[in-house]
């Protein structure tokens, strides 16, 4: 008995600290910019730096830019299979997963290709028309992980019987999908949006090469040429990550508050 308790709490402990000691290090390292002492002078630098506040900025704006194409995406597409066309979901579910398989460089070649200067729609040709194109890029770079998201989130609940009975009580097909359905998914909605908004943050192939301002290759380039300031980089993006997982917690728990007050 005591072997069988000890195992599992060994293996939490094992995993514990295969995750804390190397934030720990980095954290300790971003601390020591001031030879001698401990102090926050690499926050202070990072956080008052123009350009991670521009960057910053500039792909938060795209995040949520992708975010919105994507839900107005994906939503429809996999509650309209779930509904209509349960045939077809291998076929999505494989189309879902090529940015999976295609490189982001592959992705980014054919863009400048097809959307160049020259071209039918050249698009390249202005920041607003290029800040479009990384836009659709990052649509399609989160698509698996918005899809698998919303489709877990549908697959929870009877979509048949709630169409049924929004249609039996006179409901459009917009309504249903915005009033009924979508309410439902709120919180697979969430996982999928954060998830999104980690990915085009932290991205630097499509924004590099369409040579845009965005903040993955700011990291990179604070990286390549700072020695402490890509740890206080390291541990903000932490932060960030671990605060968006806490407000999904939230809103989760008070979805389902709502649902359950309802019943």
């Amino acid at each position: 008995m005591k072997r069988a308790r000890f195992g599992p709490w060994l293996a939490i402990v094992l995993g514990t600290l295969y995750f804390l000691v190397p934030l720990i290090g980095t954290f300790e390292f971003s601390l020591r910019m001031r030879r001698g002492v401990y102090s926050f002078d690499a926050y202070r630098v990072v956080l008052g730096d123009p350009q991670f506040q521009a960057t910053f900025l500039y792909s938060s704006v795209l995040a949520l830019a992708t975010i919105v194409v994507g839900v107005l995406l994906v939503v429809p597409t996999a509650y309209w299979i779930r509904l209509r066309l349960p045939k077809l979901r291998p076929v999505v579910e494989f189309v879902t997963l090529l940015p999976l398989v295609i490189p982001a460089i592959v992705l980014v070649f054919g863009y400048l290709r097809i959307y160049n200067s020259s071209s039918l729609l050249p698009l390249t040709g202005s920041e607003r028309g290029t800040d479009l194109l990384l836009t659709f890029g990052y649509v399609t770079l989160s698509l698996p992980y918005m899809y698998r998201a919303v489709d877990t989130g549908l697959g929870a609940i009877d979509v048949r019987t709630l169409t049924e009975a929004a249609e039996s009580l006179g409901a459009r097909w917009p309504s249903i999908l915005f009033r009924v359905i979508f309410p439902n998914v709120r919180v697979a909605v969430l996982s999928g949006a954060f998830l999104t908004f980690a990915i085009v943050i932290g991205e630097f192939t499509l924004a590099s090469l369409l040579d845009r301002p965005a903040f993955g290759p700011y990291l990179q380039l604070i990286g390549a040429n700072r020695a402490y300031e890509p740890s206080a980089l390291a541990i903000i993006a932490f932060a960030v990550t671990w605060a968006c997982m806490g407000l999904l917690q939230v809103i989760g728990r008070g979805a389902r508050g709502a649902m359950a007050g309802a019943h």
